[in-house]
């Protein structure tokens, strides 16, 4: 693939971007006291925790998952309703729950941390996912959380029994005439003959249904789903996939994840575990899960290598930063946080990068893997799956952008990493959040830090919680046609 050129003074003149911390070019100045605005806060109970976040993008209402409980709060954080989700009796090691069948386990008061929180547009309803009873999801009525439905009799009405608020992420492929489905990924913690890693499972309608969250299609032999093999345990005892972000994008779903392997370091001849930053792709339509193809991704800048993802979120260019990096104002882009290094998962370094990836850059590559894999070239290189490389097999075949794979070369990795662009690192207070969005024709992103701070960079001032203050005049850009961009103003520091 064509390395595409860039410049990175342009770059930055291009993205107003929150997050950068302190800067040479901007001073931090104290905020004129008659533009102070108070934050409006929210607190719930001493004991709880709070989750997860989902916001109704057509009321502006507020659901936040915690522990034991959800809330619905108004756009200015009252609370509107709540709805008790815990705790109960249960045994992690019961399974299926008790509430299914006896469980010879002692049962004690358990927590139920949510999992996974979202907004099911088309049929007014929040799935709300937690950890009690295996990992079963209730379907509440956005407008009072009223429960419509709580599936719980099959198996694949268990999602995952680790009990950790960010083990699951799902993603509703919504469709005009037929049921919507939801894409679910999950760590498995240990327990592969369970829970698949990967599924699809159907949407009805009906809360009720017989049918809900079962399979989109499963027979004897295909299944919507990925498992890890138990032959995978045997190499890496520990092994688990921990998906951090998810979104659909044309005919595709994705699924940012984190995951172990095992490495041999330059001049050793032993291996260490480290671990990997990986996109995985699917097509939104494959019920048999061909499509399946994992990427590795990373940054890196000045000779320092960013690995461990943190967290990411899909946006639009805006006009302005696609001139810069050569794609069309609509075309997505991936906003990424990685910390450095790759080998501690629990304790990330505090060093940390912001990269922007382009998605069609993605794509690409990954069409270039196929192509060469279908011409029989090299392994299908996916060793937690396959244990052992297996080689492609040849097939004539056109494989254009939108190819959703066949029941041969399947599922199948990319060996060489993609590189994201780097925008800005942070060496001492851990980025851990990003969000981004487009705001006349400008991308503007804000992230949040390990010690609980919202960082951010020159742009405008788009809400009363953001103070402007005048700065020094900033250096003239190198990029010519873009130098009207800088402006003479920064954002002072918020309390």
């Amino acid at each position: 693939m064509k390395a595409m050129p860039w410049n990175w003074t342009c770059l930055l003149s291009h993205l107003l971007m929150v997050g950068m911390g302190s800067s040479t070019l901007l001073p931090r100045q104290p905020p004129p006291p008659s533009q102070k605005r108070p934050f409006v806060t929210f607190r719930g109970e001493p004991a709880e925790g709070f989750n997860h976040l989902v916001v109704d993008k057509r009321t502006g209402h507020i659901y936040l998952g915690a522990v034991n409980r959800i809330y619905k709060l108004s756009s200015d954080l009252k609370v509107l309703v709540t709805h008790q989700t815990g705790p109960d009796e249960d045994n992690p090691n019961c399974y299926p729950p008790r509430i299914v069948q006896t469980c010879n386990e002692p049962l004690a008061t358990t927590n139920n941390v949510n999992k996974m929180l979202l907004i099911d547009y088309k049929e007014n309803r929040l799935i709300a996912c937690g950890s009690l009873y295996q990992g079963i999801c209730k379907l509440l009525r956005l407008e009072d959380l009223f429960k419509l439905g709580e599936p719980f009799h099959k198996k694949e009405h268990y999602l995952s029994g680790v009990n950790e608020s960010g083990s699951v992420f799902g993603v509703i492929v919504s469709y005009s005439n037929l049921d919507d489905k939801l894409f679910i990924a999950t760590a498995v913690d240990g327990k592969p003959e369970y829970f698949p890693t990967i599924s699809s499972r159907k949407l009805t309608k009906n809360s009720e249904a017989d049918g809900m969250f079962a399979y989109v299609f499963h027979d004897e032999f295909v299944a919507s789903m990925i498992k890890i093999p138990s032959d995978t345990f045997t190499v890496i005892p520990d092994f688990d996939i921990y998906y951090v972000y998810g979104f659909s994008s044309g005919n595709f779903v994705y699924f940012l994840t984190l995951q172990p392997e095992m490495v041999s370091p330059p001049g050793s001849t032993t291996k260490e575990q480290v671990y990997t930053s990986k996109l995985v792709r699917l097509c939104q339509e494959d019920s048999a899960f061909n499509s399946y193809v994992e990427v590795p991704i990373g940054c890196e800048r000045s000779g320092v290598e960013y690995r461990l993802l943190q967290a990411a979120y899909l946006s639009k260019a805006g006009a302005v930063l696609a001139q810069t990096l050569g794609v069309r104002p609509e075309d997505d882009l991936l906003f990424t946080v990685f910390s450095k290094g790759q080998k501690r998962k629990m304790k990330s370094l505090d060093e940390s990068a912001l990269c922007i990836f382009i998605l069609k850059q993605i794509n690409d590559r990954i069409k270039e893997r196929l192509q060469s894999c279908y011409r029989g070239e090299g392994t299908l290189d996916l060793a937690w799956l396959k244990v052992k490389d297996i080689p492609c097999s040849s097939a004539l075949l056109t494989i254009d952008d939108n190819f959703c794979g066949l029941d041969m070369n399947a599922p199948l990795g990319v060996s060489e990493m993609i590189r994201g662009i780097p925008v800005f690192t942070e060496d001492r207070d851990r980025m851990t959040s990003v969000i981004a969005y487009v705001y006349k024709n400008h991308s503007l992103a804000f992230v949040g830090t390990k010690s609980g701070k919202l960082k951010k960079r020159p742009g405008i001032s788009l809400f009363p919680t953001l103070r402007l203050q005048m700065g020094p005049q900033l250096p003239q850009s190198n990029c010519p046609e873009q130098q009207s961009l800088w402006k003479p103003y920064s954002l002072g520091a918020m309390n």
